[in-house]
C-alpha cells in the first residue's frame, strides 16, 4: 500500500496535448495583451496578465500533477482538484478579462472570417447574455455540483477516464459561468448592480456548506471505490471527513471573502470619498445640530430603566413564588433566553443599549440622592481582572448549579446584582461597578466592539475650540461621563455604557451616537482615553480571549458528547463531583486553553509589539459564536425549524471579519504574525460548526 502512495507521489501524468493547449493559450493571451498595451495602457494590465498565467498554473496542478494520480486513492485529493477547478481557476481566468486579449492574440483573418459571423450573430449574443445572467448561471453551477456528486455519477467518473475528463470540464466551465455575474469581465458596462453578488455568493455558500456537511457528518462511506483499496492506514471515513472539511472551510472563504469585500465597499459612502477639502472646511464651520429626539434621551433612559426594574421585580417574585419549573417560570425564561437574545440583537443592531436601560443603575442613582460616594476605586483593582474572574465564575456556576433550571437561584442572583451595584457605587465615585466589577458590563463592552454605532464626537475642530470640556466635567444639564472617557480622545465602545450624559452635557451639540464600521476601531492601537493602548493592557487581552473562548465553552457544555463525558466522570467520582468536573472543563476551555494559545502565538510572533493587539482580532468570531448560540435558544422557543445553516452563516461572518482584522493588524506580515492567529480562528470556526451539528439541550 505504501508503495502505491509512493508511486502516486512520483507520478506526473503529463499529457502533451494538454500542455500544448496551455502553452498556446499563454502565447495567444500574451500576444493580445501586448497589442492592447500599444493601444491603451491600464495600470491593471500587469495584474490581469498575472491572473491569466496563475489560472493556467492552477489548471496544470489540478490535472497534470500527482494530485491527478491521487484522486482515485483519496477523496480528499479529488475534492482538492474540484476546489481548484471550480473555485480558484475560474475567477482567476475572469479577472484576467480574457475576451479582448484572446481575440487580439489570434490571427486577424481567423477572427474576422472564422469567428466574426458567430460573434455578431444576435441569437448567439442574446443566448450568451441570458446564460451569464445571475439566475441561469447559479442554477447551472448548482446542478453541476449536485449531479456530479451523486454516488452513481461520481463512481462513473472514477471508473472511466473519458467521463472523468467530462466531469472536470463541467466543473471548470460551470465555475466560469458562476463567477461571470460576480466579476463581470465585459466587454461593455456592468449589467447588474454590485449588491446583487452578495446574496448570489451567500446562496452558493449555503449550498457548499450543506454538501460539505454530508461528507463530514454522514458516518457512512458515500463512494465505495475509496473503501476498496487504501494506499495508507488513513481510513476511508477519515478521508471522507477531510474531503468535506476541505470543501467546507476553503470553499466558504472563497465565497464569503468577495461578499465581504462588496459589503465593505457598499458601506463606504461615495460622497465622503468625493467631498473636497474646501467643502469639508465649510461644512465644519457650520454649527452642529443634533436631532430633536436627543433632547428626550434622558427621559427615555429613565423610562427604559423603570421598565427593566419592573421586569426584574417580576422575575424575582416569580422565581421565589412561582412554579419551580424553568419553562413555566419567568426566572427560567426571561433572563436566560429572551433577555440574552434581545441584548445580543441590540448590540449587533445599534450598540450597548442594555447598559443604557440598566435597572441596577436606576436603583443606584436613587440611593445616591441620600448617600454621596467620596472614595476612589483602589488603584490595584483599576483593571479588568476582577470582571474577568467573575465571568469565569458565572460560566462555571451556570452549568455546575443549573442556574437556568432553578428559578429561585436566578432570583437570588438578580437580588445579589442589585445589592452589589448599590454597595459598590454608594462608596466609590464614578461608575466603578460598571467599569471594574459587573461581568455583564464587561461582556457588553467587548461585544459592542463590533456594533455599528459609537458614542463619539462629530467634528474634531469643535472640540479643539472648546474650553469647558463639559462632556467629562459635567454642568448644570448633566453630570458628564462617569467612566472618565474624554470624547476627543475616546475610541471604540470599550467602557462606554451608552448613558449619553456626554451628549446632554456638550454645549455645542458635538457628541452623538455616530455610525462606525463594525470592529474598525480595533485596527488602531492608538492611545484611548481612560484605557490607554490595547496592546499594553494584558487585562483587556485576557478579557477578550476569555469571552471568545467562553462562547465556545458555553455552547459546548450543552451538547450531548460533552455532557456524556461529564456524566461518565460523575459516575466515577461520586454524587457531589459535578461542580468540580464542570469547573475543570470551563477552566480548561475558557481560561487555560486561550492562555496556552496566546503564549504559543506570541512565541511564533517573536514578541512583536503587535502580538497583543492581534488577540483582539478574534473578537468578531467570538461575537459570532455567542450570536449563533443564542439564536438557537431563541428560535427553539418559537419554532421547531432547524436554524443550523443560519448559525453557520453568522459564524462565517465572524470568521471573515476576524481574518480581515488579523490581516490589517499584521500589516501584511504573513507567516510570523497573520498565520498563527488566522489558524486559531479557523480551528475555532471548525469547532463551532461541530457544536452546531451536535444534539443540544434546550434551556428553559
Amino acid at each position: 500500500m505504501e508503495s502505491t502512495a509512493t508511486a502516486a507521489f512520483s507520478s506526473w501524468p503529463l499529457d502533451g496535448r494538454v500542455i500544448i493547449l496551455f502553452l498556446l493559450s499563454a502565447i495567444v493571451y500574451w500576444r493580445g495583451w501586448l497589442r492592447g498595451r500599444r493601444l491603451l495602457r491600464d495600470e491593471r494590465d500587469g495584474l490581469r496578465l498575472t491572473a491569466f498565467l496563475a489560472c493556467l498554473l492552477v489548471l496544470f496542478l489540478a490535472t497534470e500533477s500527482p494530485l491527478d494520480a491521487f484522486d482515485s486513492l483519496f477523496l480528499s485529493a479529488h475534492m482538492t482538484q474540484h476546489l481548484l477547478l471550480m473555485m480558484i481557476a475560474p475567477p482567476l481566468l475572469l479577472l484576467s478579462y480574457p475576451l479582448l486579449p484572446m481575440l487580439r492574440g489570434l490571427p486577424k483573418g481567423f477572427v474576422k472570417e472564422g469567428l466574426g459571423p458567430f460573434l455578431s450573430w444576435n441569437p448567439l449574443k442574446q443566448f450568451f447574455a441570458w446564460l451569464t445572467s445571475p439566475i441561469p448561471a447559479w442554477l447551472v453551477f448548482a446542478l453541476t455540483t449536485l449531479l456530479w456528486h451523486l454516488p452513481k455519477l461520481y463512481e462513473l467518473a472514477l471508473s472511466s477516464p473519458a467521463w472523468h475528463g467530462v466531469q472536470h470540464a463541467c466543473f471548470f466551465w460551470s465555475g466560469v459561468l458562476f463567477w461571470w455575474p460576480v466579476i463581470q469581465p465585459g466587454p461593455g458596462k456592468p449589467r447588474w448592480p454590485k449588491w446583487m453578488a452578495i446574496p448570489y455568493l451567500l446562496l452558493a455558500d449555503i449550498l457548499n456548506t450543506a454538501l460539505s456537511a454530508i461528507f463530514v457528518f454522514s458516518g457512512n462511506l458515500i463512494y465505495p471505490s475509496y473503501g476498496a483499496v487504501r494506499a495508507t492506514h488513513f481510513g476511508a471515513l477519515e478521508d471522507q471527513s477531510l474531503a468535506g472539511l476541505l470543501m467546507w472551510v476553503p470553499g466558504s472563504v472563497v465565497y464569503l471573502v468577495p461578499a465581504f469585500i462588496l459589503v465593505m465597499g457598499l458601506l463606504t459612502t461615495p460622497r465622503m470619498q468625493t467631498t473636497s477639502a474646501a467643502q469639508r472646511v465649510r461644512k465644519s464651520a457650520l454649527p452642529a445640530r443634533s436631532p430633536v429626539w436627543w433632547r428626550w434621551t434622558p427621559f427615555f433612559r429613565r423610562i427604559a430603566q423603570a421598565a427593566m426594574l419592573l421586569v426584574s421585580i417580576a422575575v424575582v417574585a416569580d422565581g421565589f413564588r412561582g412554579p419551580q419549573v424553568a419553562a413555566l417560570n419567568l426566572a427560567g425564561v426571561l433572563p436566560w433566553i429572551h433577555w440574552r437574545a434581545l441584548s445580543m440583537l441590540a448590540l449587533l443592531a445599534v450598540g450597548n443599549l442594555f447598559c443604557l436601560a440598566c435597572p441596577f443603575m436606576f436603583v443606584r442613582d436613587g440611593v445616591r440622592r441620600f448617600l454621596t460616594p467620596n472614595r476612589r476605586w483602589p488603584h490595584a483593582l483599576r483593571n479588568k481582572w476582577l470582571g474577568a474572574g467573575l465571568i469565569v465564575l458565572y460560566l462555571w456556576a451556570y452549568e455546575a448549579f443549573s442556574l437556568w433550571d432553578r428559578p429561585w437561584l436566578t432570583a437570588w442572583l438578580v437580588i445579589g446584582y442589585f445589592v452589589a451595584a448599590v454597595s459598590v457605587d454608594s462608596v466609590f465615585r464614578g461608575a466603578s461597578f460598571c467599569k471594574y466589577v459587573c461581568p455583564v458590563g464587561q461582556y457588553h463592552f467587548v461585544v459592542s466592539l463590533v456594533s455599528p454605532r459609537e458614542v463619539a464626537i462629530k467634528d474634531k475642530a469643535t472640540c479643539h475650540r472648546c474650553q469647558t470640556y463639559d462632556c467629562i466635567r459635567g454642568n448644570e444639564k448633566a453630570r458628564g461621563c462617569e467612566l472618565y472617557l474624554f470624547q476627543p480622545k475616546k475610541s471604540s465602545n470599550l467602557d462606554c455604557t451608552f448613558c449619553l450624559d456626554c451628549v446632554k452635557a456638550c454645549p455645542h451639540d458635538n457628541v452623538g451616537l455616530m455610525p462606525v464600521a463594525p470592529a474598525k476601531t480595533l485596527l488602531s492601537d492608538a492611545y484611548r482615553s481612560s484605557i490607554g493602548r490595547l496592546s499594553k493592557r494584558s487585562d483587556l487581552v485576557a478579557l477578550a480571549l476569555l469571552l471568545v473562548f467562553g462562547a465556545f465553552a458555553n455552547a459546548a457544555g450543552m451538547v450531548a458528547p460533552v455532557m456524556m463525558w461529564e456524566h461518565r466522570w460523575h459516575a466515577r467520582l461520586g454524587v457531589h463531583a459535578m461542580p468540580f468536573i464542570v469547573g475543570v472543563f470551563i477552566l480548561t476551555a475558557a481560561a487555560l486553553l486561550p492562555l496556552a494559545i496566546f503564549w504559543l502565538c506570541e512565541s511564533v510572533n517573536g514578541g512583536a509589539p503587535r502580538a497583543n493587539h492581534l488577540a483582539f482580532s478574534l473578537v468578531p468570531l467570538g461575537v459570532g459564536m455567542w450570536a449563533a448560540h443564542l439564536l438557537f435558544h431563541a428560535a427553539s422557543v418559537w419554532t421547531t425549524v432547524s436554524v443550523v445553516w443560519l448559525q453557520i452563516m453568522i459564524l462565517e461572518a465572524g470568521l471573515l471579519l476576524t481574518l480581515y482584522l488579523a490581516w490589517r493588524i499584521a500589516e501584511g506580515v504573513f507567516l510570523k504574525l497573520f498565520l498563527p492567529w488566522a489558524s486559531v480562528a479557523c480551528l475555532l470556526f471548525a469547532a463551532g460548526v461541530w457544536i452546531f451539528f451536535q444534539p443540544m439541550q434546550m434551556r428553559g
